[in-house]
């Protein structure tokens, strides 16, 4: 019934397969790709015609998890799958960003990439598979892929590089990399590292591509067995005569808009150079002008590159590794626990840091399980950052990915939640754009992280290189402007501090790139790098020692994992008491920290006081402080060390005799006591006479000395181990018990003497 096609290979210590012909036979392509226990299944299709006045490439990537795959249920109200992750999004434009190059000029036919992740065995993550899924899926489509393309991801730890590691490897290691490749170049590169060398990125880059070659041959093989006939393109006319004439009417002044240096005159005068090219063809059909707009674009690609090709010219007169100027400003802000403002060029950003507690973590719901991250960092690109009128609302894919750049970037010098105990949110607000302005992120956000006190292992500053490039021919720019991003070939940010680099990602647009090429803009990003340091170190060189008055205050504390259940109490009665009545905050974890947070120092000592009380044996001769809390016949319990519970009484609490506890003590009186004796069950006995109830010293005890428990039978009451038979002579007016001997002349509900039995065993001598 099925005609499947189906080929393995041994790769990175495990089996990858893919198949075709079994599942999903009426898209145009589908492959399920297996690698270890981690099974994604990825479908493509393609719309057989092309809307009419469609001028740009439809593209649509879909990378779904299903919770299925790791046998999970969604948390949550509602119990199925719903609207895009961070991670789904992420993971979405990693595969798009590889393969959209891929795809021949002109061809605008809208294409749907469906990946979905279908069984998930916890150690290999499914992004990688379903990149190879996508690739296979495009390539036996029939569709005009220029592929395949193959995908990896990177590990180093101890000075080897990792293929395909394990997320608990990458943890433990330095390297967290991921790299999409054709069999001739790399297209695509995406990091996070903790501070390797040029030499050490570029050589993970380089092993990712040998690697990334044996899944291409794969792909072939299948490619080979189930590929359906290719689609036949309409073949291109020639548009150089129109081109001509077009640079005829208007590049002189396309030429002289590139020599503005700034944005907005640029772009003023280059919107006037298109609309007289508009203009000049406004009697022709929609189709030419529409093809006059494209050449109009092409032509401005052509003079800004052969500009800075020939002549070293750059849009705004800078030299090719020339950064712009830089003004970083903190404490832009008052009332932020941390604040930061960076300008390089035209591209600016606010960026704000704040401290929150642990139950301000971010919880995540995914295939792995439930999990907390204590840093998050949300970037927002508002329409006038451009001088545009656009959409205005939740982050889209470009946004999350930007973000997530910059998170990966700052996040290997953060200090340890030991060291630091607090959540982290950044929030990057870009105010203008020309240029990288997740860069600006990267910077603004270390800047305005140190401006709060975070202690940062060093400080991080981010660059976006760009390359032209034609034949042999490169030139590879520093600090790239938008515009030699859109006409440049390559798109190329790193980020990292004085020692290393901590996040790279590129973006190919054209095949070629040479290890020469990218070893060149590694250096010269370097050098940016460090200069842009400089202009951060004149702001601020190092986080400030002390924190924002507008900051909570965590405190650190390590019990005992027996006493946990005595902090938190049944039904969490204690650690809501400890909350309600202090002020503060209290977390505990399973291993026994507990952190206690709050903007007053005077409530964090309190519950950390308390929290001792709770935790500290009482010890016998000791004085402390304590409140009443029970008043009774023979007299008053007292709570002292926040959690201990003992009794005085009644004969403890004056030198003198005492016939009600109430004429001495109160409910709710702070009173001084001294620990007398703790017996073997944890019982307290403590003493109010012996104490001085203003100044809390010790007072000399003036009474004799009690006899030893053991030896008491010279004062009339016998032996008190006998048997409860001998007991019938205790007195006949105390009214019958039965079958026990004796009489008990009062009822249990006469509070006059209190109830013997329910004392404690060291007052029954009384």
């Amino acid at each position: 019934m099925f005609d499947t096609k189906t080929v393995s290979m041994e790769w990175g210590g495990k089996t990858l397969t893919l198949e075709t012909g079994r599942v999903a036979r009426q898209a145009d392509g589908a492959v399920l790709a297996t690698y270890g226990e981690t099974v994604v299944l990825c479908a493509v299709t393609a719309a057989k015609s092309v809307k009419e006045g469609q001028d740009f490439f439809p593209l649509t990537v879909h990378y779904q998890e299903k919770f299925s795959a790791a046998g999970r249920i969604p948390g949550g109200f509602f119990k199925r799958e719903r609207g895009a992750t961070e991670k789904e999004t992420l993971t979405s434009r990693l595969i798009d960003r590889p393969v959209r190059p891929l795809f021949p000029e002109g061809f605008y036919n809208e294409i749907n990439v469906i990946c979905q992740v279908l069984s998930y065995d916890g150690e290999t993550e499914a992004d990688m598979v379903a990149m190879i899924a996508a690739s296979a899926a495009l390539t036996i489509s029939g569709v005009p892929f220029m592929g395949p393309i193959g995908g990896c991801r990177v590990g180093f730890k101890d000075g080897e590089y990792q293929l395909n590691p394990s997320m608990a490897e990458v943890a433990e290691g330095k390297l967290d990399l991921v790299v999409a490749a054709t069999h001739e170049a790399v297209m695509m590169v995406e990091s996070e590292a903790k501070e390797l060398t040029e030499d050490e990125m570029l050589g993970a880059v380089m092993f990712a591509h040998d690697e990334c070659r044996k899944v291409i041959e794969g792909i072939i093989k299948l490619a080979e067995q189930a590929a359906k006939e290719p689609w036949e393109l309409a073949a291109s006319d020639d548009k150089s005569a129109m081109k001509e004439e077009i640079r005829g009417i208007v590049g002189d002044r396309i030429a002289a808009a590139y020599d503005l240096v700034d944005k907005q005159e640029r772009s003023n005068a280059l919107n006037a150079a298109r609309d007289a090219v508009k203009a000049h063809y406004a009697e022709a059909d929609g189709q030419t002008t529409m093809t006059a707009i494209k050449l109009t674009k092409k032509l401005e690609a052509e003079i800004v590159r052969n500009a800075i090709l020939k002549d070293g010219k750059r849009i705004d007169g800078r030299a090719v590794n020339e950064v712009r100027p830089i003004e970083a400003m903190v404490g832009f802000l008052p009332r932020t626990h941390g604040s930061a403002l960076f300008t390089r060029g035209e591209t600016q950003a606010i960026c704000t840091t704040t401290l929150g507690t642990k139950d301000s973590e971010q919880m995540i719901d995914g295939l792995d399980g439930l999990s907390y991250s204590p840093f998050m960092l949300h970037y927002n690109f508002p329409p006038y950052s451009v001088g545009e009128v656009g959409r205005f609302g939740a982050p889209g894919r470009r946004e999350i990915g930007h973000g997530k750049l910059a998170w990966r970037a700052l996040r290997p010098v953060l200090p340890t939640q030991e060291d630091f105990p607090y959540t982290i949110r950044i929030l990057s607000d870009i105010t203008e754009s020309n240029g990288s302005s997740s860069m600006a992120t990267v910077c603004g956000g270390c800047l305005s992280m140190m401006d709060a006190g975070v202690p940062v292992t060093r400080p991080v500053s981010g660059i976006a290189m760009g390359l032209i490039l034609e034949g042999e021919d490169f030139t590879v720019l520093s600090d790239i402007l938008g515009d030699e991003d859109h006409l440049g070939d390559m798109d190329f940010k790193v980020a990292g501090t004085e020692e290393g680099i901590t996040s790279l990602q590129m973006d190919i647009k054209v095949a070629g790139i040479t290890q020469e090429i990218m070893k060149t803009a590694l250096a010269q990003a370097r050098e940016g790098r460090a200069h842009i340091l400089g202009e951060m170190t004149k702001a601020l060189g190092s986080a400030r020692t002390e924190l924002s008055a507008h900051a909570p205050r965590i405190e650190t504390m390590q019990i005992d994992k027996t006493k946990i259940r005595d902090v938190i109490g049944t039904g969490g009665k204690v650690i809501r008491e400890i909350v309600a009545e202090t002020g503060a905050k209290v977390d505990i974890d399973d291993e026994g920290v507990i952190k206690i947070s709050s903007s007053d120092l005077s409530q964090i000592e309190a519950a950390k006081k308390w929290i001792e009380g709770i935790v500290e044996e009482a010890e016998v001769g000791k004085i402390y402080t304590g409140k009443v809390v029970n008043i009774v016949d023979f007299g008053a319990f007292v709570n002292f060390m926040g959690g201990k519970d003992g009794l005085v009484h009644v004969s403890e609490m004056k030198n003198e005799r005492v016939e009600k506890p109430t004429d001495v003590v109160s409910e709710g009186q702070e009173v001084k006591v001294k620990v007398l004796e703790i017996d073997n069950r944890g019982k307290v006995r403590l003493s109010m006479r012996v104490v001085d109830q203003e100044t809390g010293e010790e007072l000399e005890d003036t009474r004799p000395p009690r006899e030893p428990r053991g030896d008491r039978g010279d004062r009339g009451g016998g032996d008190r181990r006998r048997p409860r038979g001998d007991r019938g002579d205790r007195g006949g007016d105390r009214g019958g018990r039965g079958g026990r001997g004796g009489g008990r002349g009062r009822d249990r509900d006469d509070k006059g003497g209190g109830d013997p039995d329910h004392m404690p065993a060291f007052l029954k001598e009384d």
